[in-house]
């Protein structure tokens, strides 16, 4: 199968640019034969040739057009035809002749192969390309011309090795880039899917088990504690499958929508609030640890409400609920046991990004949080 058939080839446009710069050389190296045909020493060899030169130039064209001559095995058989051509100049003309003009298929034409070696690999297999060239042009005049003002034709095959294979490059990188975004977007667009199944799915069903199971009492809120668990780690499951690769960005209204459940009530700026993944990822974290004390300890039934605010130096998240509240010295009492959930879980995560949480509770009163992250901590990429 041919690269053009198995997978678009980035440098494509270059190998259709270098066959237009194929036909130029050909109609020149034309002109040339007609112009020193009469000065050489064996005409009809000499036409003989320049028919095998075209015939070549021909072959060559269609196979990088096609596909099948992107390939370091024909692009060596260009160089090496080009070489031969290059040195039958000494058959064809008088050594004379060969003193006082360039090699009889023109350097013009024989810069093909450093074309064709720069676009499949690069600038430095290019310039290499065009040294060969450049030698066999010294072998065939039997000295090196290092009279640059007068004889730039090195420097001319260097630069176009150069040019060429960085634009090949340039282009095989971009086309990298392109389908390393692609396969992102596809990669992200198919987590989306799957927690809106999720959360409209098993997320729900678990929930409903809790709530319902809690009203029952007895046995069934046995059941349902163990579905309020299976409830959270599957929200912080979806959680985590939005997290980005190191140095992307997420959108945190995303993030809190998907805790959005029959006893959590989430409100959200019409537009996405952007943050860096990482960050993204711990704020969500602590609102669901938030959370999770909520269906944990606020009793039977009791809802919380969710609101996230994106002013402009702060993001600034609010969970609320309606539950019997924290007893005063209950925090301490646990801080002092060892029990540092709240200390480590949510404070200490907050802390770690520059901002703060505060905390406001009384028995029969519900809790409420009240997380505040500075934009220039975000900026930052603290935590």
């Amino acid at each position: 199968m041919t690269p053009t058939t198995a997978s678009p080839d980035p440098a494509a446009p270059l190998w259709r640019a270098a066959q237009g710069f194929r036909l130029l050389s050909c109609g020149y190296a034309l002109y040339f034969q007609v112009a020193v045909n009469d000065d050489l020493a064996r005409r009809g060899l000499a036409w003989a040739l320049f028919g095998v030169l075209l015939a070549w130039s021909a072959a060559c064209g269609w196979a990088y057009l096609q596909g099948v001559g992107r390939r370091p095995a024909w692009v060596a058989a260009e160089l090496a035809v080009a070489v031969a051509l290059i040195l039958s100049t000494d058959v064809v003309a008088s050594d004379r002749w060969i003193a006082d003009n360039q090699s009889w298929p023109t350097t013009l034409w024989a810069t093909n192969a450093t074309i064709s070696a720069a676009v499949l690999r690069g600038p430095v297999l290019g310039m290499a390309a065009g040294l060969v060239v450049m030698a066999a042009v010294a072998a065939l005049k039997g000295s090196v011309s290092l009279n640059l003002g007068r004889n730039a034709t090195i420097v001319i095959e260097l630069a176009v090795g150069l040019a060429v294979g960085m634009a090949a490059l340039t282009a095989r990188r971009a086309h990298a880039e392109l389908e390393r975004a692609t396969r992102l977007a596809a990669l992200v667009s198919e987590r989306e899917r799957l927690s809106r199944e999720v959360h409209d799915g098993a997320i729900q069903v678990l929930a409903l088990v809790a709530r319902r199971g809690r009203e029952i009492g007895g046995v069934a809120a046995e059941l349902a504690d163990l579905a309020g668990e299976q409830e959270r780690a599957l929200r912080r499951l979806v959680s985590g499958w939005q997290d980005g690769p190191p140095g992307a960005h997420a959108d945190l209204a995303a993030l809190l929508r998907a805790r959005a459940s029959d006893t959590v009530s989430v409100s959200l700026p019409a537009t996405p609030v952007v943050l860096p993944a990482g960050i993204a990822a711990e704020i969500d974290a602590a609102v669901g640890n938030a959370l999770d004390n909520v269906a944990a300890h606020a009793g039977a039934g009791a809802r919380a409400f969710v609101l996230l605010e994106d002013v402009d130096d702060a993001v600034v998240i609010s969970i609320r609920d309606d539950g019997h509240g924290i007893p005063v010295g209950r925090l301490e009492q646990a801080r002092a046991e060892g029990r540092l959930g709240v200390a480590a879980a949510i404070v200490g995560r907050l802390e770690a990004l520059g901002g703060t949480a505060v905390l406001t509770t009384a028995p029969g009163d519900g809790t409420e949080w009240e997380f505040t992250v500075p934009r220039e901590g975000v900026a930052d990429g603290r935590g």
